[in-house]
């Protein structure tokens, strides 16, 4: 399987697994601003954006390790630009992982605050 395709079938066990707990995915892959959000989720009330880490094993530290300060102001610019364009500034929102280690999937609610660019 080639790595898109096995990034997609992530990103549907990921999926699975909000819509397990009641989620309702809004978006999938949304690109935006420089910026790319695996999953966009109403749940518990809040807009939930999701960065979909996958690995074999730890060797390179956890999944959600390779969700470093860049990548997080990349996913902040394009979870902003989702929210302005949906008239959703002002509301609940966070940032969460979903892990994907040997095939088990670990859910980090909240991993991030919002991060700015430094630019």
């Amino acid at each position: 399987m080639n790595l898109r395709r096995q990034g997609a079938a992530w990103e549907r066990a990921a999926e699975r697994h909000l819509v397990s707990r009641g989620a309702v995915i809004l978006e999938r892959n949304y690109r935006a601003v420089g910026g790319e959000i695996d999953l966009i989720a109403r749940l518990g009330g809040a807009t939930v954006f999701v960065e979909v880490k996958q690995r074999a094993n730890t060797l390179k530290g956890s999944p959600g390790a390779a969700v470093n300060h860049a990548k997080q102001a990349r996913i902040s610019r394009a979870a902003l630009h989702y929210l302005k364009r949906n008239g959703l500034l002002g509301t609940r929102a966070r940032f969460d992982v979903i892990e994907i280690l040997d095939g088990e999937i670990r859910h980090l609610e909240g991993a991030f605050p919002y991060a700015r660019s430094g630019r």
